[in-house]
């Protein structure tokens, strides 16, 4: 972290190396507290207030090339609210000017970063920290926040387009849980949203904003229920995602593999080739019927050695019991 540049004239050029890092950064804060670099450009809108936010970082303390701080050991690091989990002042500021995807390196001036007394053993008072981000994604919960604020009667009278922007945000935060593999914690947010939009009434001339809200939901539950290993239930709604759209070939496909691990051999069959016949070049659509094929040809032959097996048991004890 503490390369040297050198100035037109070959000689390094004067300061510390947080005094000539902070000359080509960019002013934050308004009065040079938080300056920023951008290493890569992100795409999409700022981080909203409030936001929940899912950042890579690593903290550095000048003339130190190790730490003091970081995440980036995780494989999978957690989401943080603003205004809550993030403690450090100048790490909020920085958040609010970045996009997803971005990654810039920020250096905080003491007043937004550990103060005057520093935190002892590991920050000296008065440090200037530079920290390493990377804003892998955002979640804009304010609005989310504000419904699950509100009483019953008051949530039946929010918006309709708020109610979907809510729903969604919950089940943004289940698909957080899936890609962490908490599939159980995941189900409990995508229940959540459709509870929430089962009981939201919309004017007809609105209600297909409601439905193809809950087909999204519909489809995250079909596919966690599979990871839980309780077909029956993934196989249920994937069959309410169907009454939504019967051509939808995630639905389809869902079902079929429902079906598949339920022995339901003919019922997997009739899901597959339906969804085949709407994604032919689908590999995971091709790849479960090879499956289905397989198992149901291991599942013939049981059948026949087992017939095999009971008429050879008669055969043997007509013989034992003949004069």
């Amino acid at each position: 972290m503490s390369n040297v540049t050198r100035s037109q004239n070959g000689m390094p050029p004067t300061g510390s190396p947080y005094e000539r890092l902070s000359q080509r950064m960019l002013d934050v804060s308004g009065d040079r507290g938080v300056l920023k670099d951008i290493i890569r450009e992100g795409a999409g809108d700022l981080v909203a207030p409030d936001a929940l936010v899912l950042v890579k970082f690593s903290g550095y303390l000048e003339h130190m090339d190790k730490p003091f701080d970081s995440n980036c050991y995780r494989k999978t690091p957690r989401l943080m609210k603003l205004g809550e989990d993030i403690t450090l002042w100048g790490m909020e500021l920085g958040l609010l000017s970045m996009r997803r995807g971005e990654l810039a390196r920020f250096l905080f001036k003491p007043t937004y970063a550990y103060g005057t007394l520093g935190c002892p053993p590991l920050i000296p008072p008065n440090s200037t920290v530079l920290f390493e981000i990377e804003l892998l994604d955002f979640l804009d919960s304010a609005e989310s926040d504000k419904f699950y604020a509100l009483s019953a009667e008051e949530q039946d009278q929010f918006p309709l387009q708020k109610v979907l922007k809510v729903a969604a945000t919950v089940r943004e935060f289940g698909n957080y849980l899936f890609r962490q593999n908490r599939f159980y914690d995941a189900k409990v947010r995508y229940k959540r949203a459709l509870l929430l939009l089962h009981r939201r009434l919309a004017p007809p001339e609105e209600q297909h904003l409601v439905e193809a809200a809950k087909l999204l939901v519909l489809l995250n539950l079909s596919l966690v229920y599979l990871k839980l290993d309780r077909p029956a239930a993934a196989l249920r709604f994937g069959q309410q995602a169907l009454t939504i759209d019967q051509r939808n070939a995630k639905a389809l496909f869902r079902c079929g593999q429902a079906c598949l691990l339920l022995t339901e051999y003919q019922q997997a069959r009739d899901f597959l080739v339906r969804a085949q016949k709407e994604q032919p070049l689908n590999q995971d659509i091709n790849n479960e019927l090879r499956k289905l094929a397989s198992c149901y040809k291991d599942y013939i032959d049981k059948e026949k050695e087992m017939c095999h097996r009971m008429f050879a048991a008669c055969e043997d004890g007509s013989m034992v019991g003949g004069d």
